[in-house]
């Protein structure tokens, strides 16, 4: 199975690096593209927020029509507007594309725009566990409610729209002082308010079927030395509540150390069962 990913940043070099030393059986790195599009070699990190000069991306394509010819499946690491960007073209050129930055699907638009591709759209679970209770539940009849909870280091969570003030008031939040909700209200909003926050509550509307019945609350913890996700929901089949506490990512604390190995075991899941014609 040839694997090609979108992005090379704290995500996407840890799931090109697993990949080049063999790490999937039967999963072959064949390209890597970068968001900005540019060989990390001609000069400073662009938007993957990597850091840093590589000379050691051999599978480095150009542009997203190399990506597609060279791969049966693509993963996404790139952010939401790389999927929203590239996303309909690998689709529509029938190749599987695994979809990490699920926040961008809040657009109902795209969202029907790549189902209706002939590829297949994959959503990776990312930093959420508990996603088969979710489907199964909300199989047994809508959900009544789902609520989300998850608690940050305040600094993962400045986004470019806050004013100076609130921008600074995160950065300068020590532990021991009192936690500061961000936002409370729908899992829609929170993706688009929070793009690099925000894939749990956007795979978990995905999961429950509904994503304004998603409530999320997002908390600037000082103190959180884990990144912590709550998820409580109800419905016709029974109650239900897990929690989950992942370390942030070293090379990207806004996102958790956990996604670029749920991105692995997805491969690894599609490798299993893959066949050439």
């Amino acid at each position: 199975m040839r694997v090609g990913v979108l992005g090379h940043g704290a995500i996407g070099a840890k799931v090109a690096g697993v990949l080049r030393a063999g790490g999937v059986p039967g999963a072959e790195l064949t390209a890597v593209l970068r968001r900005d599009g540019r060989d990390r070699r001609d000069g400073p990190d662009g938007p993957d927020g990597a850091g840093g000069a590589d000379a050691g991306v051999p599978e480095l394509v150009r542009d997203a029509r190399e990506l597609a010819e060279a791969a049966d499946v693509v993963v996404e690491a790139a952010g939401q507007d790389a999927l929203r960007r590239y996303g309909p073209g690998i689709l529509d050129a029938g190749r599987d594309l695994v979809a990490v930055s699920v926040g961008a699907l809040a657009d109902d638009a795209l969202f029907a725009r790549l189902r209706r591709a002939p590829g297949r759209l994959l959503v990776c679970p990312g930093a959420l566990g508990g996603l088969d209770v979710v489907r199964s539940a909300a199989l047994g009849g809508p959900l009544r409610s789902v609520r989300l909870t998850s608690a940050k280091k305040p600094s993962s969570l400045v986004q470019p729209w806050m004013d100076a003030g609130l921008a600074e008031r995160l950065r300068a939040l020590e532990p021991g002082q009192e936690p500061v909700v961000l936002h409370d209200g729908s899992a829609r909003e929170a993706a688009a308010r929070f793009p690099r926050n925000a894939n749990v509550a956007a795979t978990l509307a995905l999961a429950a079927g509904d994503w304004d019945i998603v409530r999320v609350r997002l908390v600037a913890d000082p103190g959180a030395a884990l990144t912590r996700h709550v998820v409580e929901f109800a419905g016709e089949v029974g109650e239900y509540r897990f929690e989950l506490a992942h370390l942030p990512d070293p090379a990207n604390p806004a996102t958790s150390g956990l996604v670029p190995y749920a991105v692995l075991r997805t491969l690894g899941d599609l490798s299993a069962s893959w066949r050439v014609a």
